[in-house]
């Protein structure tokens, strides 16, 4: 039995998110990225086989660099042959990219060390119609000054609370963030921020939260008075799902708590 690791990329807009949900339609499966990828195993293998992901995207969110681990029952395909054998069973917006043989107590969830989050803003007034499913077209520019001011306190160990969403079923609202930074892109500004783990909707809160306070002329004193309130109420709107990409999960450095 090898465990295999993979690497992968989605198009999130036609997915009900990562996780596999078999009864959330009146009792019926809904399209998952971990289904589709779960179905695919199974023509390869000729039997069920559980795929686990390095994280959960929501409905909507991308991915251009997923990790998931799964036990392979056979040893007659080549692991380096994975991605082309399972992508001829996958539909387009799902690519498998690498694949890897792990130790047998690897994780894709458990053993990454961070995960990094972008989440693509368009300032300008009509983005490229390829764009449309992938940035959050906010028809104003935007002072990344300001903004990066205010994401410079989003940094090491902090409690999060006031950016988890209503339902968030963690343990601990605490989260160990590695930097938090805005940058343009071409015609774009990109928020980058990774952690070793992120809360329900925690990445889409923030980035909402942000450029509703760069907008009313709000700053870093504001947005920290938000922070450590640990007060879903102090929070700004949600940002909506589709400029959102799972960037890169890392299983290097030092595994923090989760």
């Amino acid at each position: 039995m090898r465990n295999i690791l993979l690497t992968l990329s989605y198009d999130g807009t036609d997915f009900c998110g990562w996780q596999r949900q078999d009864k959330a339609d009146g009792g019926k499966p809904v399209r998952t990225v971990q289904a589709a990828i779960e179905a695919a195993l199974e023509k390869l293998h000729k039997r069920p086989v559980a795929l686990a992901g390095s994280g959960r995207t929501d409905s909507g969110v991308h991915a251009s660099s997923q990790a998931a681990n799964f036990f392979s029952p056979i040893d007659s395909i080549p692991v380096d042959r994975y991605p082309l054998a399972l992508n001829a069973f996958l539909p387009p917006d799902v690519r498998i990219h690498t694949a890897r043989e792990v130790p047998e107590d690897f994780s894709a969830r458990f053993s990454a060390t961070s995960r990094t989050y972008r989440y693509f803003l368009y300032p300008g007034d009509a983005p490229l119609a390829s764009d449309m499913r992938y940035v959050w077209a906010l028809r104003r520019q935007v002072d990344v000054g300001v903004l990066n001011d205010m994401a410079s306190v989003l940094h090491g160990e902090i409690d999060c609370a006031t950016f988890a969403a209503a339902g968030d079923a963690s343990l601990s609202t605490k989260r160990y963030i590695e930097h938090a930074c805005f940058f343009p892109q071409g015609d774009k500004v990109v928020f980058e921020i990774c952690a070793n783990a992120f809360l329900w909707k925690m990445v889409r809160s923030l980035t909402g939260t942000l450029v509703s306070f760069e907008k009313e002329g709000k700053g870093k004193k504001e947005f920290a008075e938000a922070l450590f309130a640990c007060d879903r109420s102090k929070a700004g709107p949600t940002a909506p799902p589709q400029g959102l990409f799972l960037w890169n999960v890392s299983f290097s450095g030092v595994r923090r708590h989760v």
